[in-house]
């Protein structure tokens, strides 16, 4: 992997090389959305935000040392490895978040293996009604803790100085109405926009306060309704495509594998179970 932060592959602590296994890591939250805000300007709250996926060694993905996720927190990083199996698993829920790793921007990923590039050109096989009840509920509970979150642990002294200020989390505030123009318009068009245009300023503007609360929740109640009218009229099919992707996950980890010369299912089998290096 190049250009990609030290401090992530240094203090990854399970056993295998994110070097090698890494098949994307990409920077998302609010770079990829084009809302950060610099931190050497008024009222910034943003962290830098990666996720990565790696598709472990054999041992830890079929073995007894199973591994799915690891994330790390350090000075302005905030960090969140899943496994290749783990990832099918979140889109295929819908989760915002993930499902949005297969819609940003070139400039996003650090880190690009073809297998991943399989996987988005495959994306469509995740895409399905399911995305009304995801987003909206992510928002929903965005809006929750935008009122009853106050200066819970997860906050930084600036945020908490802007809670303080005008009296709820704007950055929740931020992100529930961003999650819901993405879910809507995905309902609508098939496309999930990441990288915001028309509405970035505004998204911004909320999360540094420029919003009341009320004003907010107006707002968020107004697109709650539109998603539910944008879901009854949506052409996406009911759920994702569950058989499609299995085969995808499944011919791809052997792909993967079978590429980084671990030769599953071959003669060196029994040599990597004796105690050959996996990774």
């Amino acid at each position: 992997m190049n250009s990609v932060d030290p401090r992530i592959t240094s203090a990854f602590p399970d056993g295998f090389s994110l070097d090698l296994h890494t098949v994307c890591l990409a920077t998302i939250g609010s770079t990829s959305h084009n809302t950060y805000v610099p931190h050497d300007e008024p009222g910034s709250i943003d962290d830098v935000d990666y996720m990565g996926i790696a598709i472990p060694p054999v041992r830890n993905v079929i073995g007894l040392s199973a591994w799915d996720h690891w994330t790390m927190q350090k000075d302005e990083l905030d960090v969140v490895y899943y496994s290749f199996s783990k990832l099918f698993g979140l889109l295929l829920k819908s989760n915002p978040n993930v499902v949005g790793l297969l819609w940003l921007e070139p400039s996003c990923y650090l880190h690009l293996d073809p297998i991943f590039k399989r996987l988005i050109e495959n994306r469509g096989i995740f895409s399905s009604k399911r995305a009304y009840k995801s987003f909206s509920g992510y928002a929903y509970g965005q809006i929750y803790k935008m009122e009853h979150g106050k200066f819970e642990g997860y906050m930084g002294a600036k945020r908490k100085k802007l809670v303080e200020k005008f009296g709820y989390d704007c950055k929740n505030g931020a992100h529930a109405i961003r999650l819901l123009r993405m879910g809507t318009e995905f309902l609508e068009t098939g496309v999930l926009r990441v990288y915001r245009t028309d509405d970035a300023d505004e998204i911004r503007e909320i999360k540094s306060g420029g919003w009341t609360l009320d004003k907010v929740k107006a707002e968020a109640w107004k697109l709650l309704f539109k998603a539910k009218t944008a879901l009854d009229n949506s052409t996406l099919p009911e759920e994702p495509d569950y058989a499609a992707a299995e085969e995808l996950l499944i011919s791809s980890t052997l792909d993967f594998w079978n590429k980084n010369e671990l030769r599953v299912g071959r003669c060196a089998w029994p040599e990597q179970v004796s105690g050959r290096p996996l990774g």
